[in-house]
């Protein structure tokens, strides 16, 4: 689960990290009355107006920008709350802004990327840090990786950051030891640590970590991904959820318990498990096509669990067939084909159809298939399958 940089930053202000602070506006409203508060309560005669939305690159996209006081602010808000925010990762269509932060602006000496993330890989946090942070950190790590240091800490040291390993990465971003932002990065490392394991966070970003003028740490941005599975625990962190900002067919999924990720292709899936899921669409594209979601049923699907993925998987414009790989194990390939069947018979749209049963009640779900007069095309191995469907959405 994701959530918004102003909600980030409370977490952070709440863990004693500085932040770049503000005033979150939902409201065109309430606009000019945030400008004025950020001005008295802050301090500050210039803002920074920024779209509030899960994706990143907003600046690039036009969602960040500087004015240079009150009017200019006021105008800049008014243009930026409801546009179409298009960036890298939004694709083509963009993103509806719907709330913005003002804050206040800060005189920046120089920028650093800060993150700490888990590296599954390792089974350990990681922290990723770099001297060249901003907006080009993308192309930091192209053309510069040298410049990207990770460093893996060991659960085995317990819940807290150890102080030589925070001393490590203030002096990988070449902070002055004598200086006053080195001891803040000490506490800025430490205290980051502690807010990732107790709030079961995937990934903490801060980009960029700036230093003032006047010589201060501060978190200028920040993003935070959680746990899907520990959520349960960390009530305070469910209740930022903004559905808005999730795409509608994935919500959909999960009201029916099922594992669904949208994508650009134009080959439906339907899978009972997720490594199966994955060789399904590796296959896919193997042979020349373009998977348009991931979808598990999981191990205990039912007919009537089919007929929702049928609904969610046709409800993609792009899917021009689906492709149905199921091995009977727990779950029944009777009770999927029939749910197949009912699909077929209720829904409205119609795309071809490449069904792949195997396991258990394989036998009967043949038949089911066969009495149903719809026109399935049934197989028996996973590359035939894949190549039916490919051919079968192109042709689409």
């Amino acid at each position: 689960m994701k959530i918004h940089e102003f909600q980030a930053k409370e977490w952070l202000k709440q863990y004693g990290i500085p932040i770049q602070d503000g005033i979150t506006v939902q409201d065109k409203a309430g606009i000019k009355s945030a400008i004025d508060k950020v001005a008295e309560e802050l301090g500050s005669k210039a803002f920074i107006i920024k779209a509030q939305v899960h994706a990143g690159g907003r600046g690039k996209g036009g969602g960040v920008k500087f004015a240079a006081n009150k009017e200019e602010a006021l105008s800049l808000a008014h243009e930026i709350l409801g546009m179409q925010l298009v960036t890298p990762q939004t694709g083509a269509e963009g993103r509806l802004v719907k709330k913005i932060m003002i804050t206040e602006a800060l005189d920046i000496d120089k920028e650093f990327y800060l993150a700490i993330a888990l590296d599954r890989s390792k089974a350990m946090y990681s922290y990723i840090v770099s001297e060249a942070g901003g907006m080009d950190i993308e192309e930091v790590a192209q053309k510069t990786p040298e410049k990207i240091i990770r460093y893996s800490v060991n659960p085995a040291y317990g819940s807290a950051l150890p102080a030589y390993q925070a001393r490590l990465l203030a002096f990988r971003l070449r902070l002055d030891p004598k200086a006053q932002a080195f001891k803040d990065a000490l506490k800025i490392f430490t205290k980051l640590y502690k807010l990732t394991l107790e709030l079961d966070a995937s990934l903490v970003e801060i980009n960029p970590l700036v230093l003032t003028k006047a010589g201060r740490l501060i978190a200028l941005d920040a993003k935070m991904n959680f746990d899907d599975n520990a959520l349960y625990r960390q009530k305070q962190i469910l209740a930022m959820r903004d559905l808005d900002e999730e795409d509608p067919d994935e919500l959909a999924a999960q009201k029916y318990n099922l594992n669904f990720i949208k994508l650009k292709g134009n080959v439906g899936c339907m899978v009972n498990g997720a490594g199966l899921a994955m060789a399904t669409m590796d296959i896919i594209k193997l042979k020349g096509g373009s998977p348009a979601n991931f979808l598990d049923v999981g191990g205990t699907a039912s007919s009537e669990t089919v007929k929702n993925a049928f609904s969610i998987i046709l409800a993609d414009p792009n899917v021009k067939t689906i492709l149905i790989n199921i091995f009977g194990g727990i779950v029944r390939c009777d009770r999927v084909a029939q749910g197949v069947v009912d699909a077929q018979k209720s829904l409205a749209r119609k795309v071809p159809i490449v069904l792949r049963l195997v396991g258990t009640n394989a036998d009967i779900a043949k038949k089911i298939i066969d009495e149903s007069g719809l026109s399935i095309i049934s197989v028996q191995h996973l590359e035939e399958a894949a190549n039916e469907a490919v051919q079968l959405a192109n042709k689409g």
